[in-house]
């Protein structure tokens, strides 16, 4: 749900601004050569981000808890946990995994069972809610059991696709330690911005919302209040 207020500044600040959607696909696309295999790990029902990749990979690799639906011709899909993948060791060049960080329950083997599968000189790339970020702490707030019908007042999502929230893996410390476990490297970190999108159903908090962004945009030092991370994580070694 927008208002006009809230749609009308969207437009006027936001028009040439890189979401970080976009700029987790440009660092897929940075890493991505024609013969790698990518697995998108929390890929979705429908694989709509995996799908953009036909053509770019020799394979394609789609693991997913809830049932998939209209998957296209030359994916593979998965239903399986994150944490036990069925497929062998040293197989996949590059794992890519876009909000789904925040809802692991147990990320140590997670990071661990990425490692297992990825082939040395391989990679992760994957974007998740910063733990210090105003969104995030009001939804560490709010008990998971009213989540669902928030998300779906707020962006229309349908209650079965909306996932428990931990946060056990959204600061750069906690990447750090868990990536160190799994004996990965932590080749980047960075921090992202957007616009206030759960604002947007009102004009005046969206415009209170955007004025914050607008600071922590800014100014370098308070990069660490800004909604997104985005890590690239590396398995020491270098493909055979």
């Amino acid at each position: 749900m927008t208002t006009t207020l809230s749609e009308k500044l969207l437009c006027k600040y936001y028009a040439n601004s890189l979401h970080p959607y976009r700029a987790y696909e440009q660092r897929i696309d940075s890493l991505l050569n024609p013969g790698a295999t990518l697995l998108d790990a929390g890929c979705g029902r429908a694989v709509p981000v995996l799908k953009k990749y036909r053509g770019k990979a020799r394979r394609l690799i789609g693991v997913e808890l809830v049932s998939f639906t209209d998957v296209p011709l030359g994916i593979e899909t998965y239903n399986a946990d994150l944490s036990d993948i069925p497929l062998p060791d040293a197989s996949v060049d590059l794992i890519m995994s876009r909000s789904v960080f925040e809802h692991l329950a147990d990320p140590r083997s997670v990071y661990k069972e990425f490692s297992r599968i990825l082939r040395p000189g391989g990679a992760v790339v994957f974007l998740t809610a910063n733990m210090w970020d105003y969104g995030t702490l009001v939804a560490r707030l709010i008990p998971n059991r009213f989540h669902a019908a928030i998300v779906r007042r707020v962006e229309g999502r349908a209650d079965e696709d909306t996932f428990p929230t931990e946060y056990r893996t959204n600061t750069r410390a906690d990447v750090e330690r868990l990536a160190a476990s799994a004996g990965l490297a932590v080749e980047s970190f960075a921090y992202l911005s957007q616009y206030p999108n759960y604002l947007m159903f009102n004009g005046v908090l969206f415009f209170l919302g955007m004025c914050y962004e607008k600071l922590i945009s800014r100014f370098e030092f308070l990069g660490f209040l800004r909604g997104w991370i985005l890590v690239t994580l590396r398995k020491p070694g270098s493909a055979s």
